[in-house]
């Protein structure tokens, strides 16, 4: 049986620089997930981060990762061919199975597009499975758009709207070829024909903009019981041991990092996420 707590050696096979400072990092193995799991991912010399699963599972494993600190950083200097360690797949994934037959509605912000883009591609490959499926997406920039090819390719089985909230008096200088939406995701909520029955929502990004998503969607007619969220931020060694994780007396990688609303509302101790959403 697998030991959890010893890293498993991988290969790099294929590195996608998605944006400035973020890439895509494809192995040589595929691993059996559920859309909205993590990783472990280990950089040898330098340390351990979880790191959420963007690949389908029928696909080799694929990391998207944004380099912020140490050993994100370490990863991104990397090349194809080298060696890092793996645990995983870890945590509770999105409720796909809920959703079947329903209406679904994707909101997403920079790197938070990265673990729904498994359940895109669930959605592709099972189209007739779902109802409507939108997807909102927001950047700080152009240039900060994830997966932009695959963006073009999404939109012919799922409806998708793209936004940048870059707002300074000199966007037209820093974004000359931008035409399109301006402003947080939020405001793309108006500019969107909505199924308010038989719906569901999967939001994931900046705490900030998670929170008056929510907070916007309830205020529309959502229910929290079918609003989910992911706090992968919170996450340390993913098998609840080291507690950095807890949050109202849960371990979010253990009983996460997808969670309902209406679950974390009953929590003595709400994470920022959602406070003051209701």
């Amino acid at each position: 049986m697998k030991n959890s707590y010893i890293p498993e050696k991988a290969k790099i096979v294929r590195i996608v620089e998605e944006t400035p400072d973020t890439k895509t990092f494809i192995f040589d193995r595929k691993v059996d997930s559920l859309p909205g799991q993590f990783m472990e991912l280990m950089v040898f010399g330098y340390g351990e981060a979880p790191i959420s699963i963007s690949s389908h599972p029928s696909e080799n494993l694929a990391l998207t990762v944004r380099a912020t600190g140490n050993v994100t950083n370490a990863l991104h200097r990397l090349k194809e061919g080298d060696i890092v360690g793996l645990r995983g797949p870890f945590g509770k994934g999105w409720p796909l199975e809920k959703v079947k037959g329903k209406n679904l509605l994707i909101i997403t912000g920079g790197i938070g597009l990265a673990p729904l883009r498994p359940v895109i591609k669930e959605v592709e490959k099972n189209r007739d499975e779902f109802g409507k499926v939108i997807l909102l997406y927001g950047a700080r920039t152009p240039e900060l758009i994830l997966y932009k090819k695959e963006l073009g390719e999404w939109m012919k089985f799922i409806d998708v709207k793209v936004t940048v909230d870059f707002t300074e008096e000199n966007f037209e200088e820093v974004c000359p070829a931008w035409r399109g939406d301006v402003g947080v995701v939020t405001t793309l909520l108006d500019k969107t024909e909505i199924p308010m029955e038989d719906n569901y929502a999967f939001v994931c990004g900046p705490p900030i903009m998670m929170k008056f998503t929510i907070k916007d969607l309830i205020a529309r007619g959502f229910s929290p019981t079918r609003i989910y969220l992911s706090l992968e931020r919170h996450m340390k060694c993913g098998m609840g041991v080291c507690g950095r994780c807890q949050v109202g007396g849960h371990f979010v990688c253990k009983d996460g990092p997808v969670f309902n609303v209406s679950t974390l509302l009953t929590w003595k101790e709400t994470p920022e996420e959602i406070e003051g959403v209701i």
